[in-house]
């Protein structure tokens, strides 16, 4: 991805997030010419205008609704990564047609401006969630799939080159539970949890950007990449992190929320039948198959698999002590833990 991208020029919708900050990082060490940060929040733009200080990044105040906005911001681009999104599920429960708007016809938007621009490549970021969907915000990514697909199945002399990535819970991101429960758990409280015995997938901010290194190095038209992940339960996961700060792992249940499923899928059994396995990750080709169903009325389709979905019940379970030593290796979490040290060190003196 190095030499791809040294003195390339590079958009990141939504590139104040999580997400964003840490692929500009990576972007700016491979040499990159320009990136482009398109976000809405200019609160956080200007922050990170005076924390980096780099005359490589430009900031564009806009929003992916806006289909000037984004044909602006893409123009003279070499590669686009399509961070911005709602992904709140209480908050698309609450009001879905903004996730329609962000999530699907957002994706729209940036699709039709790399496409106007010739853009060489697009990788789209989803989410496990977009499998088997019971929410708006799982479902709204499903769609942004699909639009994704659908752009490559209407143009297949297309310059422009559309891939995605799906991934799990990313860990310490912005709007994670991990940040809420150490807030809770520095301020003398149990972290508050939905159900114990759910299981979500964990991946670090850095595993997340590696996998769209990835699709964006291998991905052929219309592929969605997916990126192996260990799972846990969420009543682990508070038990980990009250080990860790050093308190009674004890934890309050408040019984599932809006749109929240028990386990989450990163790939269905229809397309695990068709998927490269790379190691690590996994590479879902688009369904190449015409349209046009006629040829299939009668004889039908026989490929018959059994093999079961790809889902946080059923990968690599981590047990307590191995959360605490992944949760430990992370950045975000170890800034935490020195700072809940230090005032023991000092209170022992």
């Amino acid at each position: 991805m190095q030499s791809s991208l040294s003195n390339s020029r590079v958009l990141i919708t939504g590139g104040t997030g999580s997400f964003g900050q840490t692929m500009l990082a990576r972007l700016l060490a491979a040499g990159a010419a320009e990136v482009r940060v398109l976000s809405r929040d200019e609160a956080k733009q200007e922050a990170m205008r005076l924390r980096l200080r780099d005359d490589r990044v430009r900031f564009y105040l806009g929003d992916v609704r806006d289909l000037d906005a984004v044909s602006k911001a893409s123009r003279d681009v070499d590669y686009v990564f399509h961070a911005a999104a709602l992904k709140q599920v209480p908050s698309c429960e609450f009001f879905p047609l903004e996730a329609v708007r962000t999530n699907v016809l957002g994706s729209a938007n940036v699709v039709e401006a790399c496409d106007r621009n010739g853009v060489s490549a697009v990788v789209f970021l989803s989410t496990d969630k977009a499998v088997y969907p019971v929410n708006a915000m799982g479902m709204t990514k499903a769609l942004m799939e699909k639009v994704a697909q659908a752009h490559v199945r209407n143009n297949p002399a297309a310059h422009t080159r559309v891939c995605s990535v799906r991934y799990g819970n990313v860990m310490c991101s912005r709007g994670s539970v991990i940040p809420l429960f150490i807030d809770q758990i520095k301020n003398g409280m149990p972290p508050t949890v939905t159900e114990p015995t759910m299981t979500r997938f964990l991946m670090s901010l850095a595993d997340s950007v590696q996998l769209v290194e990835h699709a964006f190095t291998h991905g052929q038209p219309g592929d969605i990449f997916i990126r192996k992940a260990a799972a846990c339960t969420i009543g682990d996961l508070a038990t980990a992190l009250c080990n860790l700060f050093e308190v009674p792992p004890k934890f309050d249940t408040l019984g599932l929320r809006h749109g929240e499923k028990m386990y989450e899928t990163l790939a269905s059994h229809e397309e695990l039948a068709r998927a490269e396995d790379f190691g690590e990750f996994l590479r879902v080709p688009i369904d190449s198959r015409d349209l046009n169903y006629s040829l299939y009325f009668d004889e039908g389709d026989n490929v018959s698999d059994h093999r079961a979905d790809y889902t946080s019940d059923n990968t690599t379970r981590l047990a307590v002590p191995e959360i605490m030593s992944l949760l430990s290796a992370l950045p975000e979490v170890r800034d935490h833990l020195d700072r809940h040290a230090s005032p023991l060190l000092s209170n022992a003196r």
